[in-house]
């Protein structure tokens, strides 16, 4: 079973950093220096474990104005289509509300849009390159009721 946690120790932090670069670095081409930044020491960062196997990875970044960017969402090849990014992003979109956050952007890669999609982001604007790989920006306001009002 899959458990999604935030990084809190260094070893989880540097379980959660060996997912990005596997994914990102070694399977798509990013360049190291694009994938680790600025943003790495003050972001929320999420590591999901099979076991005591690092399978999945996220962070959140706090913005101005009570949003928030979900980057770095990653899931382990061989471990796509489990539902893992599913809980990944179940515990984002949670922190994101302790933290009284109203909305969330990310920007996807193109081909996992229609993943966000059905997970209620909407598609803003068009599509642009990001490390050399397609993407568009979609965004999720946060604060509307998960349930319709009886009222």
């Amino acid at each position: 079973m899959v458990e999604v946690r935030v990084a809190e120790s260094k070893a989880e932090r540097e379980d959660a950093f060996g997912v990005r670069h596997e994914v990102f670095v070694e399977e798509q081409g990013v360049d190291e220096e694009l994938e680790y930044d600025e943003h790495d020491p003050d972001a929320v960062h999420f590591v999901a474990y099979d076991g005591g196997e690092a399978v999945g990875a996220a962070r959140l970044r706090e913005l101005e104005g009570g949003a928030a960017k979900v980057e770095r969402v990653a899931v382990l090849e061989p471990r796509r289509e489990e539902g893992i990014g599913r809980e990944l992003m179940t515990a984002v979109e949670s922190r994101a509300r302790e933290l009284a956050l109203g909305t969330l952007k990310l920007h996807s890669q193109t081909h996992a849009a229609d993943f966000y999609r059905d997970l209620d982001y909407d598609r803003r604007g068009e599509e642009f390159d990001e490390a050399g790989i397609p993407h568009v920006e979609m965004r999720k306001r946060l604060n509307e009721s998960d349930t319709p009002s009886r009222e």
